[in-house]
Formats: C-alpha cells, structure tokens, sequence
C-alpha cells in the first residue's frame, strides 16, 4: 500500500483532489500495482480526504488546544510502535509538526494495516497528510523525511 501512496505523492500536484477513484484505479493498475495494494491505498485515501475536512465536517478528530499534551493509548503505543512514537515525540517538540498535523497523521497511521508502523511508513504517512492539505513541510522535517536513515540518530 505504501508504494502506491508514494507513487501518488509523487506524480499528483499537492492540495489538489486526486483523480475519481475508478481513473486512479486504472491508472495505478496500469503502472503495475495489485489491485489489493491499490485497494487498501483508495480506502486509506478516502480516509485522509474525510480527515482533512474542517473540524465542523470531521467532527472524529478532536482539535488539539495550544499547550495541550497528547497521550497514547495502549492500542496507539502498539500499534504506532516505538520508533513512530519517538519520530511523532521529536517532531513535535523540535516545533515542526503541529498539533492539528500530528492528529491527521496519527488516524492514517491507525487507518494503515498490520502494525506496528515502521518508521519508513510513517514518514510515507506524514507526506501524504502535508501533501493533502496543501502544505511544503519546513526544511527539518524534509530532511528527516527524505534523507538516508542510516545517517540520522536515533530519535
């Protein structure tokens, strides 16, 4: 699924609609995806689109006030894994996520299946939800998204 969602990250204008569902389908069919990992990336899309709405349409998501923490619950901690944890934890407190992001990106994390998410998904996730809303990620978190995790500390 995941490769299908870069595949649409990389090939869709951000903050635009991707195209109806039956044409992406057939695009991505086209270029060689399955049709279970095309399937699982169109309802994980569906998903995002329904997150992006405003609060007022999208009433699940619960709007982080200023200054407020977030606690994970058992479920997320298993399901998110420790490595997302602590990559969520630094982008938070180095200020290059906000609160409002990092509730998106942690309901497409849950949305995604299997678990725990590895880091390398996660930051596929992370890209698709500043990609959805129409957003350039601040240079940090460009780096720690695209460049060689090899190189990078452990967070």
């Amino acid at each position: 699924m995941f490769e299908v969602l870069t595949f649409v990250y990389e090939n869709y204008d951000p903050g635009e609609a991707c195209p109806e569902p039956a044409h992406l389908k057939r695009k991505l069919s086209a270029v060689g995806f399955e049709s279970d990992e095309i399937g699982d990336a169109l309802t994980w899309l569906q998903g995002l689109e329904g997150a992006a709405r405003p609060a007022a349409q999208a009433p699940f998501l619960i709007q982080p006030q200023p200054g407020s923490m977030r606690i994970y619950p058992r479920y997320e901690q298993f399901h998110l894994g420790t490595q997302s944890l602590g990559f969520l934890s630094f982008l938070e407190s180095s200020c290059a996520m906000p609160a409002t992001i990092r509730e998106v990106v942690i309901d497409r994390a849950m949305a995604a299946p299997g678990g725990p998410v590895t880091l390398e998904d996660l930051k596929v996730i992370v890209l698709m939800v500043y990609w959805r809303f129409g957003q350039e990620p601040d240079a940090l978190l460009i780096d720690e998204l695209c460049g060689d995790a090899s190189d990078q500390p452990v967070h």
